[in-house]
């Protein structure tokens, strides 16, 4: 008899990151169960699906019941710019997910975090034991969860944080679909001051094979995750344009009048940009993703210029139909430009 595959719960699994993470637990040899509010049209048939809000402690422990591994990935992004929703979703929704797991016996959880718990470091390279220090909603309510994470592992349970850098790869659209969009159209794109802040990205396949090596390690920890191939936003973003040929050039734009403008149109609903992006745009943040090089013997496939390449491509080549994405996941669904439709005009 064929020994029965242990089975992998993914909470927000139709979502863009959940979707990649999938793909690689599947290649690894898991059964999978996807847990979230919608079931996505890509979904492999051989994938389960339980429908449910991570909020609903009830419907939380049926999805994990029988899970071997459960990777915590539901949360609302950003572009959300919703406190209560931060808290109810990223804070309350991981204290239920991680009490199941305590409950059913899970082997391990891997939680997917974010790099704004860091908010904007003072000092690069970001290690595992840098303080953490928010400075958004979104990524106050993430280091919550975090917290939430290690109290648990510090009681007995098996969890492994994960923070990413910003994740780009092919499908990835939230805010990235305005900036192909103004790149296929030629339009030219700001940075900030100069633009000579280093800036690193993660591609979610290479995220995903981190957290999958992560939930094959024994042991609570914590692992930063991003390139190690990057360089400026300027740098970035013109080999963007070059890549795309289309004409767009990048454009300097003043600082502090810009970041004072990005806080005042998100906050008053007139920009698709939320606070986060305001605080970093123009900041550098790195990782030093050494810790998880030496003990999950994990190398990223992608440069930061290759991953933003390969993205922009699955741009062109699916933009005619993207918009029915939009009810699973912000990051695999395109935005609204707002008052930024009037800013492309001035660049």
């Amino acid at each position: 008899m064929t020994p029965e595959r242990p089975l992998a719960v993914v909470t927000g699994g139709s979502g863009y990151f959940g979707s990649r993470l999938v793909a690689r637990l599947r290649e690894r040899g898991y059964a999978v169960r996807v847990f979230d509010l919608n079931d996505a049209d890509d979904r492999p048939a051989d994938v389960e699906f339980q429908r449910g809000d991570v909020r609903d402690p009830a419907a939380v422990r049926r999805a994990l019941e029988g899970a071997d591994a459960v990777f915590n990935n539901v949360a609302q992004v950003p572009l959300a710019k919703d406190k209560a929703l931060f808290q109810s979703v990223n804070v309350l929704g991981t204290e239920h997910v991680l009490r199941a797991a305590k409950e059913a016996g899970v082997r391990k959880v891997v939680h997917t975090s974010s790099s704004a718990v860091y908010g904007a470091p003072k000092q690069n390279p970001v290690t595992e034991t840098s303080p953490l220090a928010p400075g958004e909603p979104y990524g106050r309510a993430k280091a919550d969860a975090e917290a939430l994470c290690l109290r648990d592992a510090a009681d007995g349970l098996d969890v492994t944080i994960v923070r990413p850098r910003t994740i780009l790869g092919h499908g990835r659209l939230g805010i990235f679909h305005l900036l192909f969009q103004w790149v296929s159209e030629g339009s030219n794109i700001p940075v900030l001051g100069s633009g000579a802040n280093r800036y690193q990205f993660v591609h979610a396949d290479d995220l995903a094979e981190a957290c999958v090596l992560a939930a094959d390690r024994p042991g609570p920890t914590s692992y930063n995750i991003g390139t190690d191939r990057f360089g400026t936003m300027r740098g970035l973003l013109e080999a963007l344009c070059a890549h795309a040929g289309t004409g767009s050039k990048v454009r300097s734009v003043p600082m502090a009048p810009a970041v004072a403008a990005m806080r005042l149109t998100s906050a008053i609903g007139l920009s698709p940009l939320g606070p986060y992006h305001a605080l970093m745009y123009g900041k550098s943040m790195y990782f030093d993703t050494s810790r998880a090089a030496r003990e999950l013997e994990w190398k990223p496939k992608y440069s930061n210029d290759e991953m933003m390449a390969e993205s922009y491509d699955w741009f062109l080549a699916h933009r005619s139909n993207t918009g029915h994405q939009a009810r699973l996941s912000s990051h695999r669904a395109p935005v609204r430009e707002g008052v930024l439709r009037v800013v492309r005009r001035f660049l």
